[in-house]
């Protein structure tokens, strides 16, 4: 038995692969398994994958038996892994070089079900990422979670085995928010989840794809509330506006209208100033950059966004 198995769900993921493999291959900590599991990519990633594999025992390829990134993650931490511990990963995201290490340490402790780092946020290039996450000092919990998720991306987040299997996996019927849906059942059983205060991951931030889709975001964050009702919380107006300050950003970020930043603010403003300018600077800019967004350079404001 491993000590960490990697799940990465790969969809035409040809042109991003290779680094997210290659900065897994670097890990300081050597006692892990990849299980890549393909989900009906067209392109030319699994001939990639079989290389990859053919070149380091350790990583393994799966064809997903269902479709979609949730049934691909469940299939293959639930019926392929073999480590103690499940760690996921996005087929364009790359990996800091301490990661496992720093997560052997903090997994050390028996009291902890999962752990997640810092992200920086990039485009292009990992070295230039400029904007990156915080870390909250108390363990994760559902109030956190309907504000600005901590944990910002799976590919940010490691669990022990039992306590995955224990939520059951992820809902593989929703589209947008799984992984919120996921750790807010994840924390709702009473699952020990901490935060690592250091840079862990590098997110490839997209244009494109479900995540650039911020109404159907908006949507599937409704569904994953009503999880959150069933463990007994609700979301505060202070939340709310936190959420819709990060659609005004990501919207800006995006270049989606000059119409639409402006809505999320103006609504986040109307649930709760005092939320949304939680943190001033990023309340300030957010509503700025949203009234400025008709002569705000693209550039500009994708810089300044980035998160």
């Amino acid at each position: 038995m491993t000590d960490f198995s990697i799940i990465i769900p790969c969809y035409n993921a040809v042109e991003t692969l290779q680094a997210t493999l290659k900065s897994i291959q670097a890990q300081t900590y050597g006692d892990w398994e990849v299980i890549c599991v393909d989900d009906g990519s067209t392109d030319a990633t699994m001939q990639m994958l079989l290389m990859a594999s053919a070149n380091d025992p350790r990583i393994h390829v799966r064809r997903n038996t269902g479709k979609g990134p949730s049934c691909a993650r469940n299939f293959g931490a639930m019926h392929c892994a073999t480590g103690s511990i499940i760690a996921f990963c996005d087929a364009d995201d790359i990996w800091g070089p301490d990661k496992l290490r720093q997560l052997a340490d903090c997994f050390a402790d028996p009291d902890v079900d999962a752990a997640f780092g810092k992200v920086a946020f990039f485009q292009n290039d990992p070295e230039l990422a400029s904007t990156f996450s915080t870390v909250p000092a108390a363990p994760l919990s559902i109030p956190m979670l309907l504000g600005e998720n901590p944990v910002c991306t799976m590919s940010n987040i490691a669990v022990r085995r039992s306590a995955f299997i224990r939520t059951g996996g992820f809902d593989e019927t929703f589209v947008h928010n799984e992984d919120l849906d996921w750790l807010i059942r994840l924390v709702g059983t009473d699952a020990h989840v901490v935060g690592i205060d250091r840079c862990q991951t590098w997110y490839r931030t997209s244009h494109y794809g479900l995540s650039a889709d911020l109404r159907a975001m908006q949507r599937g964050r409704d569904d994953a509330l009503r999880t959150a009702a069933q463990f007994g919380y609700a979301p505060s107006t202070r939340s709310e506006a936190i959420f819709l300050r990060y659609l005004s950003r990501r919207a800006l970020r995006l270049g989606q209208g000059r119409v639409l930043p402006l809505v999320f603010a103006l609504e986040g403003m109307r649930r709760s100033p005092v939320g949304f300018f939680d943190a001033p600077k990023r309340g300030l800019a957010t509503l700025v950059g949203a009234l400025l967004v008709p002569v705000l350079p693209t550039r500009l404001s994708q810089h300044l966004f980035s998160r």
